[in-house]
């Protein structure tokens, strides 16, 4: 009798905080000009689907990226070099950097789950950028 170890994994939760904050933006924008506000709203469009469509999956490995019940992309997280979620009072937009390549991602998940999920699975990379401001700073003093 073998034991097959059980998959985990977290999936996070969709917010539609931005795409709805970019499509409330282009409505005074269409007021100002008609072109940028049409542009604004399908873009906040375009937000809004892919949160709508699209999970972000923590697994013990790997970050994965589902739409529906498709993967379409894994991140290992043995690749990660270094993550940051910008603009701590609101956060916007997820930064995480591979050892071959960068991603922007909106945030279109829920900010505190990320970060919780981030610090459990991949926390070296989250740290090691922070490590080096402050060695940094202290080799400037």
């Amino acid at each position: 009798m073998t034991s097959t170890p059980t998959a985990t994994y977290t999936d996070l939760p969709s917010s539609y905080r931005i795409p709805l904050a970019v499509v409330g933006l282009a409505v005074p924008l269409a007021f100002l000009n008609l072109w940028l506000g049409g542009i604004v709203g399908i873009f906040g469009v375009f937000l809004l689907v892919q949160a709508i469509i699209l999970t972000l999956r923590f697994t013990n490995t790997a970050l994965d990226i589902y739409r529906g019940d498709t993967l379409i992309r894994t991140f290992p997280y043995a690749e990660w070099q270094h993550w940051e979620i910008f603009w701590g009072p609101v956060p916007i937009l997820f930064y995480f950097r591979e050892v071959n390549s960068i991603h922007f991602l909106p945030i279109l998940f829920g900010p505190t789950e990320l970060r919780a999920c981030l610090e459990t699975h991949c926390p070296s990379a989250g740290d090691s950028a922070r490590d080096l401001a402050k060695d940094s700073a202290k080799d400037s003093e």
